[in-house]
């Protein structure tokens, strides 16, 4: 607590006891750093309100204030109270000592405050309040005096003031030692008869002490004995010393001090020491001895004496600590205030109460630095202090101060100028442009200056040089430029005055038209663009331009053509040039110092006019040759060539076809779709652009004939005709087929002869009118819009005779066997024949000519068909056709079979009925549906509701065993038919119903014996050994199974894995999985999963080896096997 450390320090100690480990400071942890670095750094005046020395009587309250203005401060300042030099009391607040601070927003004032609370007399000493900001410190020393209230003597008692302090008391809790040494209000207590407890335990032995106290009612023992040891302690007297040094003296600084001790024997050594050095006598330390006294004398005490000492007299030794207070410097003499002119010499002094004093300087409350290159000197001369400012300045006015520890002496400098006298003026003058400008004054102080132009500061450079020399100032221009024109000031430093003077720049007028580089001074332009020529001048005063167009002058107001002038360059405008602004132009210059001009000639050049609409001179398949001639105008620019473009009549799109340009008159357009029209156009190009296009050409349509006809065959032969088939061609073409030519010539003949006067558009064609017995050619064409192809000839002669050829049905496989139809479905039968002449067809059903009401014939010269829209049940039967051809003949049988749904069955019985069981017989039905009948569908109804359920379908048999019916119901049945067309429209149903009697034999469940699904644990699937990549995630997998399901335990190295972070366990279904998170070569080894259940144990092992990723990319084919990895 902060009342421990406050009573341990009677007064403040010195600098010289910080680090003795006999010295009773060395409690204390502030470091001595902070003194070290808190001289060295910059001190100010930080405080505007210094903590005072104030007196406080025991067991009061006291409180010191610190207060530092906080306005020129970013932070807030760093403030540590003391006790003496060193201790610093921050860390020791508690009961009896509390640090506070405040802020006042609107002062911006920082209050620190010191509690110290319940004031005790060991309290008393020294106190020091520093504060610091960046480099600035402050520091202030104040005293306490604490003031004894006399005590009343009276009786000790003991056994209160021992005794815990009651509930409800400030200091509840606590141990009250201070109640042996003044008067306590404590309720009194029945204690007995008087015994003097203290002279019991004196004589006791130390065993005995609990029971003492247990008996006489003391309960802090460990309070009294510490209160015994003490008084015990205090009983042992000094054998060397008869009186020893006091703890600690103080002295001023320049004062003298006596340290006396009295020794118990006059004739033992005695020595002194100094910081653990002996002292020897001299003129400052003199010893003396007065009988049994000893004397030491220190005389002129300066801060090098502030230190501690010590007395050795035999074995035994004495130590106390001097502190040496400095005195406060005074100002004897203040600083007076000086009046002076710029350029003379200053000198403050002042004088101190002390040689050699330690003072600072201070300018508008500014410390001034004692720096090497610094424009204020500092001089010492005993006790008096001198600032020395040489050649003073107007900014050394202000006001100055000194500060010493004991005071500040404050004045006031006032710097002022000359009057200044201007001994040549400058002059104005006229200057040829390029030439040098000398300007030049002169004033009667040497002063720096400015110089300006219009008002703008001019700065020294490689072409405009400044010279300053003593009062003389000269401005010198090399190679004047027109810029250079103007008003010239000069102001010289500190004075409101200037010197002015005008220079002003002539030039004779000058195009400068070759600076723009035109070849032959010849500017060409595209029409339609705009031109803009700025063409440099010169000239001083800016000379009258004059722009002309052959004679005629161009007025600057001109709609078209517009003319800017500047003092340094001409524009000549044209917004939209024209072919007719092509020509010769002039320029005209006119000034004071002469005239000048410029001729040019300005050509516009354009895209040339468009060519003439192109001709199409030849047609193909996909391409045409077109032709066209030269435009009329080629723009001023000769044609490079022409860009030709087509597209479909019917749309808008344009393509170009040629993207390298035509240097020919005609062209030849490829890869167009046949069939569509197409138009075409020109562009024609020059070095200025492509003109617009021409007209297009007149709509064409490529066209190409088709080739020739395919697979041209005999079809037929008779006495007088010969006919042919034929395929049409493999490329009929965009144009498409508008028909076919057939073309026949005799043997032995050249001539051929067109069959068909007009074309026909069928693949057949039969020629008449042929002689009998005569051997013809035949040839046939296909004919487009293009026309006709190349002929398709017939490989051999023909004869002109008719060939018989034997009748020959074609049966279709689907025929050859029984054709099924359902009743209400069409029948449609197609059956072809071959045969010539045309062959006799007859249909016969079962020996019967087929009637046409009944079924519908239609016949050809190659098939025959047989129609039926709706069948019936009659239409089925087997049907006979004959093919006949004079006296040959072909025959084919089509069994035809239509079906339709069956009856249901005719008499559904009940046969017989016993417990929940009821037996059903039935006959099939009469009529089958002309179809095999394929099952029955049975369903039962009960009674009460006669809602039908089915009960089985696709049943073969004709009797059913019905099972599970509910005791006490009556049921009904029913039965359906079914075939290859569905069941039966309708159902049998049974005429009685069936009663399952409640009465019957009572079923009694089997005893099953449960299986027993227990065993051992079983590994199915043993873990493989795995090589792992170091830094990567790799897992072990094995597979068991057991019953109650077994706990698994993985093992490393025979050791069990536990809580360990790189390892995780799954186990889903019997697979087990161990994963290793990012291993490294230390985790190789044998691991083994374990199983552990009821019936017993089982366990496998695997190992697992760990590399790194080069190794294993290295390791040959074969080993272990590598186990999968997860990042």
């Amino acid at each position: 607590d902060g009342d421990e450390v406050l009573s341990s320090l009677p007064i403040s100690p010195p600098p010289a006891a910080m680090g003795r480990k006999d010295s009773v400071w060395s409690v204390g942890d502030a470091p001595t750093e902070d003194l070290e670095k808190h001289e060295d750094s910059q001190r100010s005046t930080l405080f505007i309100e210094k903590p005072q020395s104030g007196t406080v009587t025991v067991g009061e309250d006291i409180t010191f204030i610190a207060k530092v203005e906080a306005k020129d401060l970013l932070r807030k300042p760093t403030v540590k109270w003391f006790k003496g030099k060193w201790m610093d009391l921050a860390s020791k607040v508690g009961k009896h000592l509390q640090l506070k601070e405040i802020y006042d927003r609107f002062t911006k004032v920082f209050t620190f405050e010191m509690h110290i609370i319940k004031a005790k007399d060991n309290y008393v000493g020294n106190y020091r309040c520093e504060v610091t900001y960046k480099d600035k410190f402050d520091s202030c020393s104040f005293d306490l005096e604490v003031i004894e209230i006399p005590e009343v003597v009276q009786t000790i008692d003991i056994r209160s003031a021992f005794k815990r302090s009651g509930d409800g008391q400030d200091d509840a809790g606590e141990l009250d030692f201070s109640g042996l040494l003044k008067h306590r209000e404590v309720k009194q207590e029945d204690t007995g008869p008087d015994i003097d407890v203290w002279e019991l335990l004196k004589q006791a032995q130390p065993q005995e002490y609990e029971k003492i106290a247990f008996q006489y009612g003391i309960t802090d023992l460990r309070g009294m004995l510490r209160r015994l040891k003490r008084m015990r302690r205090e009983e042992k007297k000094s054998e060397a010393f008869a009186r020893k040094l006091d703890p600690a003296y103080q002295v001023d600084k320049g004062g003298r001090i006596r340290f006396v001790v009295e020794l118990n024997d006059p004739t033992i050594e005695l020595k002194w020491l100094r910081n653990g050095q002996e002292i020897r006598p001299s003129p400052k330390y003199i010893f003396e001895h007065k009988g049994t006294e000893r004397i030491l004398i220190i005389n002129n005490c300066t801060l090098a004496d502030d230190a501690a000492y010590q007395v050795v007299a035999g074995d035994e030794k004495c130590s106390t600590e001097l502190f040496v207070k400095e005195l406060p410097v005074l100002i004897t003499k203040d600083l007076e205030d000086v009046y002076t002119m710029v350029g003379a010499r200053i000198e403050l002094d002042c004088e101190v109460s002390e040689e050699e004093a330690n003072v600072k300087w201070f300018k508008n409350g500014v410390e001034l630095t004692r720096e090497v290159r610094s424009r204020y000197r500092f001089k010492t001369d005993g006790v008096k202090h001198i600032l020395v400012m040489d050649e003073a300045e107007r900014s050394d006015t202000g006001t100055y101060s000194v500060m010493t520890t004991g005071g500040q002496s404050v004045c006031r400098v006032q710097v002022d100028l000359r009057p200044l006298k201007v001994l040549q003026p400058l002059t104005d003058m006229t200057v040829r442009l390029d030439k040098a400008i000398m300007m030049k004054c002169e004033i009667s102080e040497d002063l720096h200056g400015k110089w300006y132009k219009n008002g703008q500061l001019i700065q020294d450079s490689e072409r405009i040089k400044i010279i300053h020399r003593g009062r003389i100032h000269r401005l010198e221009i090399e190679n004047s430029l027109v810029e250079d024109e103007g008003d010239y000031t000069f102001v010289p430093e500190l004075y409101a005055v200037n010197l002015s003077a005008k220079v002003h720049i002539f030039d004779p007028p000058r195009v400068h038209l070759d600076s723009l580089k035109f070849p032959d001074n010849t500017v060409t332009v595209i029409a339609g663009n705009k031109l803009r020529l700025e063409v440099p001048i010169s000239g001083e005063p800016t000379p009258k331009i004059i722009w002309k167009k052959g004679e005629k002058v161009i007025l600057e107001n001109n709609n078209r053509m517009k003319v800017e002038n500047c003092h340094d360059h001409t524009t000549f405008t044209i917004d939209v040039t024209e072919r007719d602004d092509t020509g010769n132009y002039s320029i005209l210059l006119v000034n004071e110092a002469g005239k000048d001009s410029a001729q040019l000639r300005i050509k516009v050049v354009d895209i040339p006019d468009p060519p003439a609409a192109p001709i199409i001179t030849e047609i193909g398949g996909d391409w045409c040759i077109m032709a066209w001639e030269p435009p009329p105008y080629d723009g001023g620019s000769p044609i490079l060539g022409y860009f030709i473009e087509r597209k479909k009549k019917q749309s808008g799109r344009w393509m170009r076809l040629n993207f390298d340009l035509c240097k020919e008159l005609i062209f030849e357009p490829k890869n167009m779709i046949e069939g569509v029209a197409y138009e075409v156009r020109v562009f024609a190009v020059n070095g200025i652009g492509t003109s617009k296009p021409s007209m297009p050409s007149k709509p064409f349509v490529p066209l190409a004939v088709t080739s020739e006809p395919t697979l041209v065959t005999l079809d037929g032969v008779t006495d007088t005709t010969v006919t042919m088939k034929w395929r049409p061609p493999e490329q009929i073409g965009a144009a498409g087929l508008d028909g076919y030519i057939i073309e026949y010539c005799f043997e032995g003949q050249e001539k051929w002869i067109v069959a068909n006067p007009e074309l026909t558009d069928k693949t057949k064609f039969t020629i008449p009118n042929l002689p009998t017995g005569a051997k013809i050619f035949v040839r046939i064409k296909a004919v487009n819009a293009a026309g006709a192809s190349d002929p398709r000839l017939h490989p051999q002669p023909i004869l002109v005779k008719e060939v018989i050829e034997p009748p020959k049905i074609r049966l279709p496989r689907h025929l050859r066997q029984t054709y099924i139809k359902r009743v209400g479905e069409t029948v449609n039968l197609v059956i072809p024949f071959q045969g010539k002449p045309r062959p006799k067809v007859i249909w016969e059903k079962n020996g019967i000519p087929v009637q046409a009401n009944q079924v519908s014939i239609r016949n050809s010269e190659c098939d025959t068909i047989i129609f039926i829209r709706k069948a019936e049940r009659k239409h089925s039967g087997k049907y006979e056709l004959k093919v006949q051809v004079e006296n040959l003949e072909d025959k084919a049988t089509i069994d035809i079979q239509i079906v339709d749904r069956p009856e249901p069955p005719q008499v559904v019985r009940i046969e017989d009925v016993w417990g929940d069981n009821v037996a059903l017989e039935w006959k099939p039905p009469k009529d089958n549906g002309n179809a095999e009948i394929t099952g029955y569908t049975i369903q039962k109804a009960d009674k009460k509701t006669m809602e039908w359920f089915t009960i089985l379908e696709h049943y073969h048999r004709t009797n059913i065993c019905v099972s599970e019916l509910v005791i006490g119901n009556e049921y009904y049945f029913r039965a359906f038919s079914e075939n290859m067309c569905g069941l039966s429209e309708t159902a049998t149903m049974t005429k009685d119903c069936a009663f399952i009697q409640k009465e019957g034999i009572v079923y009694k469940n089997p005893d099953y014996k449960d299986f027993d699904f227990t065993e051992p644990p079983l590994f199915t699937q043993p873990p493989a050994s795995t090589i792992a990549v170091a830094g990567y995630n790799t897992t072990i997998n094995c597979s068991v199974r057991g019953n109650p399901k077994p706990k698994i335990i993985w093992l490393k190295n025979r050791v069990e894995i536990m809580n360990d972070p790189r390892y995780r366990m799954f186990s889903n279904h019997g697979v087990c999985t161990l994963e290793i998170r990012k291993p490294s070569p230390y985790d190789g080894g044998t691991y083994t999963c374990k199983a552990v259940n009821e019936l017993g144990q089982a366990e496998v092992d695997c190992k697992l080896e760990v590399k790194d990723i080069f190794s294993t990319l290295l390791r040959p084919a074969g080993g272990l096997s590598k186990s999968s990895l997860s990042q």
